[in-house]
């Protein structure tokens, strides 16, 4: 199994706008990174343009990254023992505050590529239930052998949660 990842963020100001061209600088580096992380498998690109964000139609404000990893591991060293932490530490310089889960997980088989709309039903799920073994965070994760029963990880006590590593 792999780990499907979706963030979904609303923008302070346009893309375009510089407010934002700083964050839009920094794609390219930290999309590099991504793509060479270990346990990297899969992102969604608009194209081959590392600065381009997702086109979509959930609004022109909202920048989605939609990423898969072969473990949970894998994807928590890119987002917290990277480059990217930094970014990541920065994202109310360039994102409005929501109240609501912005990023969602859950399991897929091996060689599946999910769909933006999957991904996005995934997010809605989430903010619906809350952490279901279809649709959980790195705080309230699920392992993929959970993923078809109740009850959650023994490994998500083993690392910090996201909260705490910001500090």
């Amino acid at each position: 199994m792999h780990l499907a990842q979706l963030n979904a963020a609303r923008l302070r100001a346009p893309l375009d706008s510089p407010e934002i061209a700083e964050f839009v600088d920094l794609l390219e580096p930290i999309n590099k990174v991504s793509d060479e992380a270990p346990g990297f498998v899969w992102r969604l690109k608009e194209s081959e343009d590392p600065r381009e964000t997702v086109h979509h139609d959930y609004g022109d404000d909202l920048v989605i990254n939609f990423s898969v990893w072969e473990s949970r591991q894998a994807l928590w060293n890119f987002v917290y023992r990277s480059a990217h932490l930094p970014v990541l530490q920065r994202r109310r310089e360039w994102f409005l505050h929501i109240a609501e889960p912005y990023s969602v997980m859950w399991w897929i088989p091996e060689g599946y590529i999910p769909s933006l709309a999957e991904g996005m039903e995934r997010l809605e799920l989430l903010r619906r239930e809350g952490p279901t073994p279809e649709a959980f965070t790195f705080k309230d994760f699920y392992e993929a052998e959970a993923a078809g029963s109740a009850g959650g990880s023994s490994e998500a006590a083993s690392l910090p949660a996201a909260a705490e590593v910001r500090k």
